[in-house]
């Protein structure tokens, strides 16, 4: 698992009204190179003023690499399509869906980070897409905002976001070429992906160095199916198993394995306040009724749970003890923690972590409804056996994928 390091500088962002002018900032001042990935590329309302100024970046020289998921984005808008052709964005979309769409399992690993490096210099990372916070493609408008969270940051992890971001890039590549049967482009593709894992790739002069006065601790956590199988929910469960005082964790589709429950069991159990921020609004059958078999021994441990309504919940953030934090796009579910890309910055910074914590003590107490145990427990045999049947096919897709949980 990635070590914290010295020498980052933070900028938590909230939602889209604090994330896409930074980012447009950031994008609109780069000289050299934009790599971004997202799971959702919508070129509507904030959508639009990101996609133009990836268009404005390609049209002064400036390299711009852009991914998108097959499922969050099946296709790009036409309209888009030519001005990026005709600008110079190159764009590919991840694992297309094809004939059968997700009715095969292996089609289910999915590209779910969004991280977003400008020149080497600076990073993104989070869990918003680019995506309008007033509008959502299975609802429509929205009356109130998202609940979200990214951080900018940068320092020494932006040299291995950009080696990620770089080596996936050529593996994609690798992919293209060989369904194209250019096995020779294919080939060399493929070397540079290897080629740009090695360590000694991870330092390129033209990255970022440490910023004068730049004093907080920060690490990137990665969540893959090849060397980082485990490590974003390793980083939860060490920092919960050390907690003396306060865990809060918002989390928009929560269904946590065995280890990552019993960590919150153990340390709400030992007197450490436990609270949970989670979606209260009905999205998706699956995310919200197979969350609730959870709940009961989550209540009857002392777990405070709240569930946010008053809009869409879709922050994956920490804050533990007022000095830990970590903001990314993980979901302590299984599709993050066993099937998707993800990508969380982790954070040792007193400041960062009370700035998170303060904002996320706001939603709670103005958009968060406590859970009693009492009406948990009351609840009818009909949304019981609901919750059951979806926590009962969660578990038999996970099997049909080779995993257990």
């Amino acid at each position: 698992m990635a070590q914290l390091q010295l020498g980052h500088q933070l900028q938590l962002l909230q939602s889209g009204k604090d994330f896409f002018p930074a980012l447009i900032e950031a994008i609109d001042a780069s000289a050299h190179e934009v790599r971004m990935e997202t799971y959702i590329f919508n070129a509507l309302g904030s959508g639009a003023l990101v996609a133009a100024a990836l268009e404005r970046a390609a049209l002064r020289g400036v390299n711009v690499r852009l991914v998108m998921d097959g499922v969050g984005t099946p296709e790009l808008d036409q309209h888009w399509c030519s001005r990026f052709q005709a600008a110079g964005v190159v764009w590919r979309i991840f694992a297309p869906m094809g004939r059968f769409g997700l009715l095969i399992p292996s089609r289910w690993r999915r590209l779910h980070r969004k991280l977003c490096v400008v020149d080497g210099q600076v990073a993104f990372c989070g869990g918003i897409n680019v995506l309008d916070d007033f509008f959502d493609p299975n609802h429509g408008a929205l009356s109130l905002p998202r609940l979200d969270f990214a951080v900018r940051v940068s320092g020494p992890l932006v040299r291995e976001a950009h080696a990620e971001q770089a080596q996936f890039w050529w593996r994609l590549q690798a992919v293209r070429t060989a369904h194209q049967m250019d096995l020779r482009a294919a080939w060399l593709a493929l070397h540079q992906a290897v080629t740009l894992a090695m360590p000694s790739q991870l330092a390129a002069p033209s990255l970022a160095v440490p910023a004068a006065g730049s004093m907080a601790r920060a690490a990137l956590v990665l969540r893959d199916n090849l060397r980082h199988r485990t490590h974003i929910e390793r980083a939860y469960r060490k920092a919960i198993g050390e907690a003396t005082q306060e865990v809060i964790i918002a989390n928009a589709y929560f269904l946590p394995g065995r280890k990552l429950r019993r960590s919150l069991i153990l340390a709400a159990q030992r007197g450490v306040r436990v609270r949970l921020l989670l979606q209260g609004r009905y999205e998706y059958f699956m995310q919200y009724h197979a969350a609730r078999p959870v709940y009961g021994v989550l209540l009857a441990a002392g777990v405070e749970i709240h569930e946010y309504s008053i809009s869409f919940l879709h922050a994956k953030v920490a804050v533990i003890d007022s000095h830990w934090a970590t903001v990314g796009s993980s979901n302590l579910d299984p599709l993050s923690l066993l099937l998707a890309r993800e990508a969380n910055v982790v954070v040792e910074d007193p400041a960062f972590a009370c700035q998170l914590r303060a904002q996320l003590e706001q939603a709670i107490d103005h958009g968060g409804f406590l859970v009693d145990p009492k009406t948990y427990a009351d609840r009818s045999w009909r949304l019981r056996l609901i919750d059951r049947l979806a926590f009962g096919l969660m578990r038999l897709a996970l099997f049909l994928t080779g995993n257990r949980y």
